[in-house]
């Protein structure tokens, strides 16, 4: 059930437009990726998340109406500032951007049709759009946390994290924002330990977050390069080696070229859906070529694949409204 405005709380309704194929329930697994993720949560028909807009935090309530043919969005958007233009502004560009509504994919439906291999899996999941996470610093963040650990521990982390230092929604209760980079200049790395990161992670976290605040990194930055001199830039980051550059080129950036050829769980799931046997970084570069410039597309649908396979997502007949729900905890 929705939560509802209190009495000093403002509550704006919007409507987002987008283009069709779209389907909300798979864009939003494919950006929280595990059932316990308490930043992005889904309930099997709405998306919710706290968002910070200077000391205000809002809830935003995202829901799909019509069918994946014919998409648009509705936005219930809560807290002290929602009726104020420049809030409704911020919040439509974030999720805008943040759920792929402005991404067209025509050509990549194109070029999976003449794939005997990929057009399947881009007819099976027909809708999704790829996720960016929406900032820089939680792509960032998200690398550090995941790093030599499982993904259902590194995104523990981030929701503990964001518990501890980002807003909180007084509308739902428990729902925080992902901190700003401000949120942890200063803050003695101990702080971060009792989140789950270790002392080296913390000390990474806290550098990044510095380093964004004193503007000597940004994403407008990164979007003036190509791939290789963003990868190479990320890189120079301390705790960001490549795989981490390579992620956060694609969740964070949105540069559908960037396949992680890093990430050992790309080599081994694209292994399996491609009958073959293991894969490193270079024959995984070698493969997804094929599929340029949206290897990353792949990328986001083999992560759905690997979803459905363990039961955390429940693909829905064909309706106005495919929503999947969470089986569990992955």
């Amino acid at each position: 059930m929705p939560w509802r405005c209190g009495p000093s709380c403002a509550e704006a309704k919007m409507k987002l437009e987008t283009h069709a194929p779209f389907r909300l329930d798979l864009t939003v697994w494919a950006l929280r990726r595990q059932a316990g993720n308490r930043i992005d949560t889904w309930d099997g028909v709405t998306y919710r998340r706290c968002f910070a807009f200077g000391k205000t935090a809002l809830l935003a309530e995202v829901q799909q109406r019509g069918s994946p043919a014919r998409p648009h969005l509705v936005v219930d958007l809560q807290g002290a500032a929602a009726d104020q233009p420049r809030v409704r502004a911020y919040v439509i560009t974030v999720l805008r951007r943040s759920l792929g509504l402005d991404v067209h994919l025509d050509a990549f439906y194109a070029l999976a049709s003449r794939d005997p291999q990929l057009a399947p899996l881009a007819k099976r999941y027909r809708g999704l759009r790829p996720p960016r996470f929406p900032g820089l610093f939680e792509a960032l963040a998200n690398a550090v946390a995941c790093q030599q650990v499982s993904l259902p521990s590194g995104i523990a982390m981030l929701g503990r994290l964001a518990a501890v230092f980002g807003q909180a929604s007084p509308q739902a209760p428990g729902l925080h924002a992902f901190p700003d980079p401000q949120d942890l200049c200063g803050v003695d790395p101990a702080m971060l330990r009792a989140s789950g990161f270790s002392r080296q992670k913390a000390d990474y976290l806290v550098n990044v977050a510095a380093r964004l605040r004193a503007g000597e990194l940004s994403a407008a930055m990164l979007g003036a390069c190509d791939d290789e001199t963003a990868l190479r830039t990320l890189s120079k980051l301390r705790g960001i080696k490549r795989w981490s550059a390579q992620y956060v080129c694609l969740r964070g950036l949105g540069r559908l070229g960037v396949f992680p050829v890093d990430d050992v769980g790309a080599h081994r799931h694209l292994a399996q859906w491609m009958g073959l046997p293991r894969l490193d970084a270079e024959a995984t570069a070698a493969l997804v070529a094929r599929w340029q410039p949206f290897a990353g597309m792949v990328y986001f649908h083999l992560l759905l694949k690997r979803l459905e396979e363990g039961c955390h997502l429940q693909m829905a007949a064909e309706s106005s409204r495919a929503s999947p729900g969470p089986a569990g905890g992955i």
